[in-house]
């Protein structure tokens, strides 16, 4: 059941002013639409809750992620119904992408009953060294203080109310005050009664964590400037989480803005593999081009393909394969929207040539695909920027020259790939080390939605990709957002973390 409430420090709670929901089946509800009221109430709990919650053991913390899994999937059925309804997501997505949220639960849960994250290091004093004697110091990793987490829109589950910012910060031993997203405020409930479940099982404290819903600027504005947040976590559009990190930027004390902001995550089609498989190579990323109606942040919107006749007939293969490509329901009406926008766009720019058009009709969006040369790629940097849904790009290539040039000149990506046979391993050594310095992973005969959750992941990149080009919001490094080294310097053991004595 649904109350249409902020859940603040274990406590179900409605404001004067309220928002409706617009659902992409069925009728809207009303929710609470928060002031700066109930986002300082918030804020002040997960203080008062982060001195016990960061003082918990390791297993302890653990143990409820894993409480949290479970409460998650004992609501499987009702949030896939509400889900679905919110976003018009299919159930098979929903169902994959609740697996995946309970799942980095479980894996943050077993990571940290491991002390590897905490990278604590020992130098033993050295009393009789010479000409001065070395103290003994000792150094671990330390939870910041309260997070606010933003709830992105493309994710309802695995990157919002319980998604890896909340799960990373609570496994950090940070308390997490989340700002729902409005897309799908009914799903972002029912993950939160979960989390207020698995706190009342565990006995914590209940300022652990609270979600505040609502729309507009101001509660986002309100929420990442309180004076107690130490850091937060974001997932959305360029134009939000920049204004938001400045917001961060400009306080009296700045504080750590950690965004994935978005990609164009750029396919380098290299010859012999254009001549091998170039056909099949289409296909495949027709497919990864309009998974989800292209609202991925690894959507892979632009390929670059030789010209010439191996070229034209992946262009023309790629023109099928889109094709057979019906509309989808977007997220929101005003990712729609955007879609459209951008589209006309990109459209109306001189030297693009239209491969595929399509006409969307409110919140469905079908396929595009546009072609322009190389040189007028390099011309016009706003061919560069994100268009949010199934929209491709094919830039053509003159030679391996300009292959270079364009990876040069290229804003930082959260992943590029390579499509490469063994005849093209030359020119991808000399791409890596350019690769290497415009994204966050490197795909080899693959496309990159479909972000693996593991030790090893990263999923972010240098600006515009991401704000903090040294982290990642996917796999257990993102744990270490959350986290502060501290050095312990000839204290008694009874004052040492446990760890670390």
């Amino acid at each position: 059941m649904l109350s249409g409430k902020h859940l603040i420090a274990g406590e179900w709670v409605a404001g004067p002013a309220t928002f409706r929901s617009s659902p992409a089946s069925g009728e809207g509800a009303e929710f609470a639409n928060a002031s700066v009221a109930e986002v300082d109430r918030a804020v002040r709990a997960a203080e008062d809750a982060f001195w016990s919650y960061a003082a918990l053991t390791r297993e302890a913390r653990a143990a409820f992620l894993d409480r949290i899994a479970d409460e998650i999937e004992a609501r499987g059925a009702e949030l896939t119904a509400i889900g679905s309804a919110e976003t018009g997501l299919p159930t098979a997505r929903l169902e994959g992408e609740r697996g995946r949220t309970t799942g980095q639960l479980r894996l943050f849960a077993s990571h940290i009953r491991q002390t590897g994250f905490l990278d604590a290091r020992h130098d033993a004093a050295l009393p009789d060294r010479k000409p001065l004697p070395r103290p003994d110091i000792r150094m671990m990793q330390r939870p910041l203080g309260p997070v606010a987490v933003f709830g992105a829109s493309n994710f309802p589950l695995a990157f919002s109310t319980a998604g890896g910012d909340t799960a990373s910060a609570l496994a950090a031993g940070c308390t997490v005050v989340v700002k729902g997203h409005p897309a799908h405020p009914g799903t972002g409930e029912i993950v939160a009664q979960a989390i207020d479940a698995a706190i009342r099982a565990c006995g914590l404290h209940p300022g652990v964590f609270s979600l505040v819903q609502g729309v507009g600027n101001d509660l986002g504005a309100a929420l990442v400037q309180h004076p107690l947040v130490t850091a937060v976590g974001f997932t959305g559009s360029l134009g939000g989480g920049r204004a938001l990190f400045d917001l961060c930027a400009k306080r009296p004390v700045p504080i750590p803005f950690f965004g994935e902001l978005g990609s164009v995550n750029p396919v380098f089609l290299l010859p012999a593999a254009l001549a091998a498989r170039g056909e099949a190579i289409a296909q495949g990323w027709a497919g990864s081009l309009t998974m989800g109606a292209g609202q991925f942040c690894t959507n892979p919107g632009l390929v670059l393909v030789p010209e010439g006749a191996a070229g034209d007939a992946f262009v023309a293969a790629a023109q099928t394969a889109v094709g057979a490509i019906g509309p989808q329901v977007m997220l929101t009406d005003g990712i729609a929207a955007a879609f459209r926008q951008g589209a006309e766009r990109i459209a109306s720019t001189a030297g693009v040539r239209a491969v595929l058009t399509n006409m969307c009709d409110r919140r469905n969006a079908a396929p595009y695909v546009f072609e322009v040369s190389g040189e007028k790629w390099l011309a016009d940097a706003s061919l560069g920027h994100e268009v949010f849904g199934p929209l491709g790009l094919i830039v053509r290539t003159r030679d391996e020259a300009q292959v270079i040039e364009i990876a040069k000149g290229l804003e930082g990506q959260l992943t590029c790939t390579l499509q490469m046979d063994a005849g093209d391993t030359a020119l991808a050594q000399r791409l890596m080390p350019i690769l290497e310095r415009k994204a966050g992973r490197i795909l080899a005969n693959g496309f990159p939605t479909g972000v693996e959750v593991c030790e090893a992941m990263v999923h972010g990149g240098p600006y515009p990709a991401s704000t903090n080009f040294g982290a990642t919001s996917v796999g257990t490094l993102a744990i270490r957002r959350w986290l502060r080294p501290v050095s312990y310097q000839n204290l008694p053991a009874a004052l040492l973390p446990e760890e670390i004595r």
